[in-house]
C-alpha cells in the first residue's frame, strides 16, 4: 500500500480533512475560557477575584493535584464557589505513574498520568466516588483504562449520566482516530496534544462531537508553546473549544500544599491574565 491509496482507506472510514466548524456549545457559544491548576478553595477564590477585576468570564477550572490531595471540606467549598459563579469544578483523579515507585514515568512524561495495576485503578475509582458523592460532576483522567472504566459505569448507572469525564493532557491525543477512540470509551471532553497544527484539530473536530479543550499557552514540561494569536483560527475550526491558560516558566506545583499556597495563587492570577490577552485578540477578530 502506497500512501495515496493509504489515505484514501482513512477516508473511507470517515477520516478526512476537517474545515470551518459549526458547533457550539449549548448555549451557543464557540469557545470558553479555562484555568488550569486551580489547585483549592483558595486558589480558585484568587483566580475568580481576578476575573472579576477584568471583566472576563471563566467557565471553568481544573485541578491537577487530584481528588486525594483535598479535604472533604476543601472539595465542598469549591463547590460552592463554582455554584456561586456559574463556574464548572473538574477535580484530576489519581493516584498516577508519575507519583509512583516505578522509573518509567521519571524518564518519559507520557506515562505520568497512568494507574500501574489494577491497585492504582481501584485507588482511581475510590478518588471518581468519593468526589461524585460530595457532588463533584467534572472528573480529570489520565489512564484510558480508567476513561473506559468510568464511562461503563456511566452507562451501568453507578456513576450520574452528566459526570463530564475530560481526558487529560497526559493521555496523548494527536490525532483523529484516537480522539474518536475515547469519545467512544466516554470522554465527554478531549484534552489535545499541545504541539497540533491547526488543520489537525480540524480532523479531530470532523469525527467528534463533544468539546475539545487545548492548552494555549501550554506549561514549560509539556512543550512550552505560545499560540495566542493562533486562537481565532483554533476556534474556527475546533468549535466548541475550551481555551486553557497554562504557564511557561512556571514551576510545577503538584502536589500543592500550604508550602505553596502564595505560588498557587499568584499562578493562578497570572492564568487569568493570559486568559484577558486572548479574548482581546477574539475580539478584535469579531470587531473586523
Amino acid at each position: 500500500m502506497n500512501l495515496r491509496e493509504a489515505r484514501a482507506l482513512l477516508a473511507d472510514r470517515g477520516f478526512r480533512p476537517g474545515g470551518t466548524s459549526t458547533r457550539t456549545f449549548p448555549d451557543g457559544s464557540p469557545y470558553k475560557v479555562e484555568i488550569p491548576s486551580c489547585e483549592g478553595p483558595r486558589v480558585m477564590t484568587a483566580v475568580l477575584e481576578e476575573a472579576k477585576s477584568r471583566g472576563i468570564t471563566i467557565d471553568r477550572v481544573s485541578q491537577g493535584s487530584g481528588v486525594m490531595m483535598l479535604t472533604d471540606g476543601e472539595i465542598e467549598e469549591m463547590l460552592s464557589l463554582g455554584a456561586s459563579s456559574g463556574v464548572e469544578v473538574c477535580l484530576f483523579l489519581g493516584p498516577r505513574g508519575a507519583w509512583d515507585i516505578g522509573g518509567q514515568a521519571k524518564v518519559s512524561a507520557a506515562v505520568g498520568g497512568v494507574a500501574r495495576g489494577n491497585d492504582q485503578m481501584a485507588a482511581s475509582l475510590c478518588d471518581a466516588f468519593r468526589a461524585v458523592e460530595l457532588g463533584v460532576r467534572s472528573l480529570l483522567v489520565g489512564d484510558i483504562g480508567v476513561l473506559e472504566l468510568l464511562g461503563q459505569l456511566k452507562i451501568e448507572g453507578e456513576l450520574p449520566a452528566d459526570l463530564v469525564l475530560k481526558t487529560s493532557v497526559l493521555m496523548p491525543l494527536p490525532n483523529a482516530p484516537t480522539a474518536r477512540l475515547y469519545e467512544r470509551l466516554g470522554a465527554t471532553s478531549l484534552n489535545v496534544s499541545t504541539d497540533l497544527p491547526v488543520p489537525v484539530l480540524a480532523e479531530i473536530r470532523s469525527v467528534t462531537t463533544v468539546p475539545i479543550d487545548m492548552y494555549i499557552e501550554v506549561p514549560d514540561d509539556q512543550g512550552g508553546h505560545v499560540r495566542f494569536y493562533d486562537v481565532p483560527e483554533v476556534v474556527r475550526v475546533a468549535a466548541p473549544v475550551y481555551l486553557k491558560m497554562g504557564l511557561r516558566n512556571a514551576p510545577n506545583i503538584y502536589p500543592v500544599g500550604a508550602h505553596l499556597s502564595g505560588t498557587a495563587e499568584a499562578l493562578g492570577r497570572e492564568r487569568v491574565r493570559r486568559a484577558e490577552l486572548i479574548l482581546r485578540l477574539l475580539a478584535e477578530q469579531d470587531e473586523g
